[in-house]
């Protein structure tokens, strides 16, 4: 399967295939992958992510979905890289991987069937929804600094066409120990879905980016963690956790809260607060 990449390479971000255990520009320069300073393989106009998908999501949480889902969107500004550093701001707490895989759109979609749209996919590649849920209790309904702050949209390391989503692996690791097993059969509405569901009423164009969900065990990291995402055929995705420079400003705007609901979608279920329904995603 075809793999594109997208790294910084002498100053220029420059598109690059991958042959073995280097990645070769259309001049025919060559780097090592481990040296390569990777970009995210895509420049969307738009990153779209669906709320909940996969089945064993659900049942941690102990609630049913609804009959279609229901989405929200990460600012570009989030964007982040294969080897790039998350960053947790200063005085939060909770901020969760989420291993997943991107859908990269490669034509403009608009009003598609299911059918039809694998022909508007480009390719997929490998995703890290982080969530800082220390903002959960002000932003619940629009995930805008939940999902959207600045370095929380890793993608990478590639894009590889003509992969075939069907029954493949996901995997989510914490300094090398397993946090989430999960597979693509899991997932309640499939790829094809989800870009025909979404094209009905707001135009998909090439670079696009939807994120189609994660499995159960979704839990935080901390500074200095190293967090990778495997997926069967698409490859693995590294990050590593730091501290922001500077705390949240405390002049202006809600602040990080450690509530109930906060702690419950944080913890995943596993938490004090037993008498609770825990809330959805």
């Amino acid at each position: 399967m075809p793999e594109y990449r997208r790294i910084l390479l002498d100053g220029a971000a420059v598109q690059v295939t991958v042959d073995g255990d280097e990645l070769v520009a259309g001049d025919g320069r060559r780097v090592k992958t481990d040296d390569a300073r990777h970009l995210p393989p895509v420049v969307p106009s738009k990153v779209i992510a669906v709320h909940l998908n996969h089945r064993s999501r659900v049942d941690e949480f102990r609630i049913g979905l609804p009959d279609t889902p229901t989405y929200f969107h990460k600012p570009v500004s989030a964007l982040n890289a294969h080897g790039g550093a998350i960053v947790r701001p200063e005085g939060c707490k909770w901020l969760n991987y989420e291993g997943e895989v991107a859908i990269v759109i490669g034509r403009t979609a608009r009003n598609v069937s299911p059918a039809e749209a694998g022909e508007y996919i480009a390719g997929y590649t490998v995703a890290n929804d982080y969530g800082l849920h220390d903002f959960r209790d002000t932003d619940a309904g629009s995930m805008l600094r939940v999902k959207g702050s600045d370095t929380l949209c890793p993608l990478g390391p590639g894009l590889v066409t003509d992969w075939d989503f069907h029954g493949k692996r996901l995997r989510t690791y914490v300094n090398g120990q397993v946090v989430q097993d999960g597979s693509t059969d899991e997932m309640t509405w499939d790829m094809h879905y989800l870009v025909a569901d979404i094209a009905r009423t707001i135009t998909l164009q090439p670079g696009d980016v939807l994120l189609s969900g994660t499995p159960a065990n979704s839990r935080p990291v901390q500074p200095g963690d190293v967090v990778e995402v495997e997926v069967e055929g698409l490859g693995r995705l590294t990050n590593h956790i730091v501290t922001g420079p500077t705390a949240i400003r405390t002049d202006v705007g809600a602040q990080p809260t450690e509530s109930e609901e906060v702690l419950s979608t944080a913890l995943g279920g596993d938490w004090k607060f037993r008498g609770i329904r825990p809330p959805r995603r």
